[in-house]
């Protein structure tokens, strides 16, 4: 029921972004991309590092400058002066960006005199969110002695002090603890739910899956795709999946290549050295595929109907195999 009111709150467009581009010599990290983020969504931009996700939020929020192409906010355009557009946006890097040595309610008014916040308003504001967001207690406490997920809520609380209309937030759960990943996420969702439009990027596409009303896609500084996340998700269910695991090792090889000449209209997928996928996009018959394996002395421990996932439509348009997802997640958080 919430989604659905949220969604009912959508309108216009608080960002608007046209053939934006950023080339560092020869190498181009956004190429050329279009999209728009309405107001009251949440906002999903996903791909796999290096993929631009960083650099496009820097040239929107003013920390690079964009080689061409226009942004606006509101529909003005700030592409020449996103310091102008301040008022309108707040910024969660991926990295913690607050004073060590200050404490919780010291950090969070010193953010608020940075937009010309007066002291009481700005003191009244900081002992707010250290309520709202669980924080007040250790708001004496200086910010080094935070946990992880204490320093990541206390720097979203630092992005929204002066009440933008507009929250960018670049990965926001990694490397915090489950139950701190839970608060951010439930914090997020109060955020949206009060008025403030979130753009966020992140890894854990099942958070993107939970979270996000629309998602984009952007591979090597283009964005391949981008929808609700129901569109994307009728999309992925159009291919059907069946995923096999046997008792022994497979023949890759061999297999693919009569597979191919048996069972044309399919696509076979070893996923590791005794499962495979098999996809296609008509109804499949089990029985010939049972006697495919039977006839090649393979036995068969499991098969089962595989429902795609939003991680199923990320891996099948950016080309990014499950494995090097994995390896990703797992470093960052190191």
């Amino acid at each position: 029921m919430l989604r659905q009111e949220k969604i009912r709150m959508i309108h216009d467009n608080i960002l608007q972004v046209n053939r934006l581009t950023k080339t560092f010599d020869d190498f181009v990290a956004v190429d050329g991309i279009d999209f728009s983020v309405e107001e009251g969504e949440i906002f999903g931009f996903l791909g796999p590092n290096g993929a631009g996700k960083t650099t496009t939020i820097n040239m929107l929020t003013g920390l690079a400058r964009p080689t061409s192409g226009k942004i606006y906010y509101a529909g003005r355009d700030y592409t020449g002066n996103i310091k102008k557009a301040q008022p309108l946006i707040g910024t969660v890097p991926d990295e913690n960006n607050l004073y060590e040595e200050l404490d919780g309610f010291d950090n969070l008014c010193f953010c608020a005199a940075l937009y010309g916040i007066r002291k009481t308003e700005r003191e009244q504001r900081a002992r707010r969110l250290l309520e709202q967001f669980d924080l007040a207690e250790a708001g004496e406490r200086p910010f080094k002695f935070y946990s992880k997920g204490m320093k990541r809520k206390l720097t979203v609380a630092a992005g929204i002090i002066h009440g933008p209309r507009l929250l960018f937030l670049d990965e926001p759960t990694t490397g915090v603890d489950v139950a701190s990943a839970r608060q951010i996420r439930s914090l997020i969702r109060q955020l949206n739910a009060s008025g403030t439009t979130i753009f966020m990027t992140t890894h854990y596409i099942e958070e993107a899956e939970r979270l996000c009303h629309r998602i984009a896609f952007i591979v090597r500084g283009i964005i391949i795709q981008a929808g609700s996340v129901s569109e994307l998700m009728r999309q992925a269910q159009q291919d059907r999946i069946l995923q096999f695991t046997f008792a022994e090792g497979l023949e890759v090889t061999r297999l693919v290549r009569d597979f191919g000449g048996q069972f044309p209209e399919c696509a076979l997928k070893p996923l590791n050295g005794n499962v495979l996928r098999i996809h296609s996009l008509a109804p499949v018959a089990l029985m010939p595929l049972m006697q495919f394996f039977d006839a090649r002395g393979m036995t068969v421990l499991e098969a089962k109907i595989i429902t795609p996932s939003l991680e199923e439509v990320f891996v099948k348009v950016t080309d990014v195999k499950r494995e090097e997802m994995k390896k990703e997640k797992e470093e960052r958080k190191k």
